[in-house]
């Protein structure tokens, strides 16, 4: 038997998340029955995360088990082929045996793309920004520092799927600037994070950058412990998975993409 890692990126808009659920449309389960149709078999896949409805991967992290007889299929041109066009393989590589998407990662990157006009929004880019308007950056800014390092993030987790061990580690939360001037990318590095957390945070600063809390009330709900006592979650169409980490950086995936295409002058 071989282990399989490959490197999806995928448009959340029209799945109902990653997870396979019946009777909806789901990445999981669209990649199995691309899969299926290679080995004549039933395989399960499993990802580095589960990534909610509406939200997008630039680098979501698959691993599938295939037989040895399987072993020369060309992965990446084989699922490209056949797959739909809202999901695409990035990068395929054989793994050991010891390696899982989920257990195997040290650390993830997300993105969440907020939309500053108020006036207007480009229609292509409604499904992949949260139009929340005219922010306070300074303020945004001294809010986000609140999040940085260990912290119990029970404020920041999803009401609905409470889990025992809430703390987690944020080693870098920058804002950068976006595809245009209209726009900013809040992006977060953690060791690993709640369900829905990314986007409760995004939904605390966005409070902030309105003027409708003080930054330093982040610290405030963080030590609260109580997801009552934090603002509303951000919508998930502004959510990316951007990238999943396995020790020291590896080839492959959006990264390398992006920096192939930097190099050519592409970007």
């Amino acid at each position: 038997m071989k282990r399989v890692k490959i490197t999806i990126a995928y448009d959340g808009t029209k799945f109902c998340g990653w997870q396979i659920q019946p009777g909806v449309r789901t990445v999981q389960n669209e990649l199995e029955k691309a899969i299926s149709r290679i080995t004549g078999e039933s395989l399960r896949v499993y990802g580095s995360g589960r990534t909610d409805s509406g939200v997008h991967a630039l680098g979501q992290v698959v691993h599938f088990t295939v037989p040895d007889s399987k072993s020369k299929v060309p992965w990446q041109r084989a699922l490209n082929s056949i797959m739909p066009d809202d999901v695409t393989v990035l990068d395929v590589q054989y793994v050991d045996e010891s390696f899982h998407a989920q257990f195997s990662s040290v650390r993830k990157t997300y993105i969440y793309t907020l939309w500053l006009e108020n006036s207007f929004l480009l229609p292509c880019r409604r499904n992949y920004v949260w139009a929340c308007g005219p922010l306070d950056l300074d303020a945004l800014d001294k809010g986000t520092k609140h999040f940085l390092g260990e912290h119990d993030f029970a404020s920041f987790q999803n009401v609905g799927t409470p889990v025992k061990n809430t703390i987690r580690t944020i080693f870098s939360f920058l804002r950068l600037p976006g595809e245009n001037e209209y726009e900013i990318r809040l992006e977060v590095c953690g060791s690993g994070f709640l369900k829905q957390m990314v986007r409760n945070m995004v939904g605390c600063l966005v409070e902030v950058g309105r003027g409708k809390a003080n930054p330093d009330s982040v610290r405030s709900v963080l030590e609260a412990k109580d997801r009552t006592l934090a603002p509303a979650t951000a919508p998930a169409q502004g959510l990316c998975l951007a990238h999943v980490y396995y020790g020291e950086p590896e080839r492959g995936g959006f990264e390398s993409v992006r920096n192939k295409s930097h190099i050519n002058g592409n970007e």
